[in-house]
């Protein structure tokens, strides 16, 4: 029986931390034995809000990503690994989507302008259309990122259903409006994700500098946990602590990468036997220890220089077999043939 298809894919705008890793990328490892996987770095995407990266810049960080992919467990050769500009299909089929999406169905996007307003492209009140058009546009680059391979589902969290929904509409429009199923209407592959809070609670951002990356050394990863923050009210460690109900970013980080000793940890703290150095020494040691496999293979990759250029070359040969295919095919329905 034909594996089923799927598409992910991150953007390179810096180097890939525990919030990449459990919100997404740990799932792809484990997908990639079920589904015929194409896996992208998807710099087009980058480029929507970071357009006036230098180049050299951008490049190294695509370098870095697929660095980080492979670390990660991602096998070349269970699942295609691919830069998104060099298979320019993905570019000729978002072309063409545009030229069928009403412009209200991106306006009414419910995540643009959130996104828009947390990287400073427009102030709270300001109307979603005064950004640029590859941010407005880009759910339909990601849909021809999606439809290109005919993926019948996508991995992604709750809050990119709305994304996947867009593409479902994009696929009905086309295949109604030319009269032919070119396309699958693709399933979000809802993933349960472990939520990893930056060091200061918030939401791990590299901009605001509170993260943990994949690449990071023991040591910087024990400087970094020593930093976190804990229990407000637990100042001295003779006070007693309520980790669960006050939201403190050490104990989540020991309900992911310290189960065993979760509830022991809890009841410590709660009764004023376990101060808050103690507990993150502990849990830089744990996750120390459960990041020693990517730090391995990332050891491994970094020793073969020409890994990385190979396994990217490879995986677009894949996906570019793939989507000179479709492209065929919407070309002729189109008309566009000659």
């Amino acid at each position: 029986m034909e594996k089923k298809r799927i598409l992910s894919g991150m953007r390179p705008t810096g180097k890939l931390h525990l919030g990449n890793y459990e919100g997404a990328l740990k799932n792809w490892v484990a997908l990639q034995d079920e589904y015929q996987m194409f896996t992208m770095i998807a710099d087009w995407h980058a480029l929507t809000t970071e357009y006036i990266r230098a180049q050299p810049e951008l490049h190294e960080l695509i370098e870095e990503v697929a660095i980080d992919y492979l670390a990660a467990g991602l096998d070349p050769d269970k699942c295609a690994i691919f830069v998104q500009s060099d298979v320019k299909e993905h570019a000729e089929l978002h072309l063409l989507f545009s030229m069928i999406t009403p412009t209200p169905w991106l306006i009414r996007n419910p995540t643009v302008k959130e996104q828009a307003r947390d990287l400073g492209l427009i102030e709270k009140d300001e109307e979603i259309t005064s950004i640029n058009y590859g941010l407005l546009g880009y759910p339909v680059l990601q849909a021809a990122d999606i439809l290109i391979y005919k993926a019948d589902a996508v991995p992604v969290g709750e809050d990119q259903v709305p994304h996947i929904e867009l593409t479902r509409q994009i696929a009905r429009r086309f295949n109604y409006l030319y009269g032919k199923e070119v396309f699958p209407e693709p399933e979000a592959l809802l993933t349960k994700v472990a939520r990893v809070p930056g060091l200061d609670g918030k939401k791990m951002s590299k901009s605001q500098g509170n993260v943990i990356y994949l690449s990071d050394s023991p040591d910087i990863i024990r400087d970094k946990i020593k930093t976190m923050f804990t229990d407000p009210l637990k100042v001295y460690r003779t006070d007693p602590g309520d980790p669960e109900v006050r939201g403190c970013p050490a104990f989540a980080y020991h309900k992911i990468y310290n189960t065993s000793e979760t509830e022991q940890i809890e009841t410590d703290c709660k009764q004023a036997k376990l101060g808050c150095v103690d507990c993150k020494q502990l849990l830089a040691e744990r996750l120390v220890e459960a990041l020693q496999p990517i730090r391995d293979r990332r050891a491994a990759i970094e020793a073969n220089p020409k890994l990385v250029g190979d396994v990217l070359e490879k995986g677009e040969e894949e996906a570019e077999e793939v989507a000179k295919a479709t492209m065929n095919e919407v070309r002729h329905v189109m008309g566009l043939e000659h």
